[in-house]
């Protein structure tokens, strides 16, 4: 079996149906492993989960990458850290056999700003996403092939942490790229409401 443990990622792994699509985890600054485990269990009853913890720490608070400010990431660091989740995501697929099922990106803030990342930058590691109030990670110098990517992208129209014009130039880029996106701007803040997890629902139901 493939060894994870080089990767240094604190992960949960739970499998469930085989015939479901897998669920990747990645939880918001300050959260962990077990930060989402209830969101995914009640937005995908049936499917196995892969939930994981950022290694990187600011201010004791686990991350995905580094930033130099609010907004502002440290490019560098995004795209070594993005490297090697995609490194770590094709290792987990083999470690519990789960190559011949999809997997899909259930990210949050910053969770969702390196999954956004992943399929900018290594498309492969991901049959689609899931972002809840994502930014745009970089401008690509080139677009990727997204056309086989199912996107939902959430974003709140009184979030202060991302602005609403972030995300809709991310929903843009995954558009111009090929990608089956379904963007939706709702009246909410950073925090998820209710309706996020109808949406997730429809979204996977679908």
């Amino acid at each position: 079996m493939t060894d994870l443990a080089e990767f240094g990622f604190h992960e949960i792994f739970i499998e469930g149906d085989q015939s479901a699509p897998v669920l990747l985890l990645l939880h918001g600054t300050g959260g962990d492993e077990r930060d989402l485990l209830d969101l995914g269990k009640s937005v995908a009853p049936n499917a196995s989960i892969l939930s994981i913890r950022g290694k990187i720490t600011e201010n004791g608070m686990p991350r995905f990458f580094r930033r130099l400010a609010e907004g502002v990431f440290d490019q560098e660091d995004l795209a070594f850290r993005t490297n090697e989740l995609a490194g770590f995501i094709a290792a987990a697929k083999k470690h519990y056999h789960l190559e011949d099922r999809p997997l899909y990106a259930l990210g949050f803030s910053n969770g969702a700003n390196i999954a956004a990342s992943l399929l900018l930058r290594n498309p492969e590691a991901l049959d689609g996403a899931i972002l809840l109030r994502a930014m745009i990670p970089f401008e690509p110098e080139a677009l990727p092939d997204l056309s086989s990517k199912r996107i939902l992208l959430i974003a709140g129209l009184m979030d202060q942490i991302i602005p609403a014009e972030q995300s809709k130039r991310l929903a843009e880029i995954f558009e111009q790229s090929k990608a089956e996106i379904k963007f939706i701007l709702k009246p909410a803040g950073h925090q998820l409401i209710q309706s996020d997890l109808q949406d997730i629902q429809k979204f996977l139901a679908e």
